[in-house]
């Protein structure tokens, strides 16, 4: 039953980020416990015999592990200038974009691509940290492109010519579901995921850089709904068994008495 309810949990969180712009669902996984083993497998019965199989009666089950699903969400348009995706025509793409935290030391990465500018004209998160590396958008500047391989160009008034302004690198990682979630949309290296590998978008499996369009939430609805419900029947199961046990030792209890 308390496995159960931690799936429950694990449930409500992916249904409650169905919004989430980047966001990647997880999965909670089982594992049996201990065994009493009452009859060993091989040991002799009635004339020599051997035991074929075992008498074994098991305590439940446990969640091991709460598995990160990085399958790409759905990509949306948004004709919004800052919004950047990463996707890959036919497979995934699986880079990630560094983000700066406030220590100055420490590196995050995210899938949400909904950029903004702070006063100084970077290219911040929502919750203003910098793109690593950092790119700021001239003043005055009347338009922004981002191609595909994450170069950035911007347009002044009065000139025929675009001018590069900076460079969007990407992150991927050998195990990207070992990396820790530490919410805001941002995840953080461990010695699981694996370390950083950096390079430049459209290349080596890294995704491309779509503008203006932005990836959403990978969560499936219909199925956290059924994996929701089939969560809540199991925990219902698992409770009248145990009040099936209680019964059935309270009537052993009566005719004994």
């Amino acid at each position: 039953m308390v496995a159960q309810q931690l799936n429950i949990d694990n449930i409500s969180n992916n249904l409650s980020n169905v919004n989430t712009t980047g966001f990647k669902k997880s999965k909670a996984e089982f594992q049996d416990l201990l065994y009493q083993t009452i009859r060993t497998a091989g040991t002799s019965a009635a004339q020599g015999a051997l035991v074929p199989v075992e008498i074994q009666i098991g305590y439940g089950t446990r969640v091991v592990a709460t598995q990160r699903i990085f399958d790409q969400g759905q990509v949306t348009a948004t004709n919004n200038t800052l919004d950047l995706a990463v996707e890959n025509e036919g497979i995934n793409g699986d880079g990630f974009f560094r983000i700066s935290l406030p220590d100055g030391t420490t590196t995050a990465y995210t899938r949400d691509g909904a950029f903004k500018l702070s006063s100084e004209g970077a290219m911040v998160t929502s919750d203003g940290f910098s793109l690593d590396p950092p790119v700021t958008i001239p003043e005055g500047s009347v338009s922004v492109s981002v191609s595909a391989d994450g170069s950035i160009e911007v347009s002044q008034a009065g000139e025929t010519q675009a001018t590069g302004v900076g460079q969007i690198q990407l992150t991927k990682f050998i195990n990207p579901a070992g990396l820790r979630s530490i919410g805001r949309n941002l995840f953080l290296e461990t010695e699981a995921s694996g370390p950083p590998i950096d390079g430049d978008p459209n290349s080596d499996g890294f995704g491309r850089i779509s503008q203006g369009f932005l990836e959403l939430s990978n969560v499936d609805v219909v199925e956290e709904l059924v994996n929701m419900i089939m969560a809540q029947r199991t925990y219902e199961v698992n409770a009248r068994a145990i009040r099936t046990s209680d019964e059935m030792m309270r009537e052993t209890n009566n005719i004994v008495n």
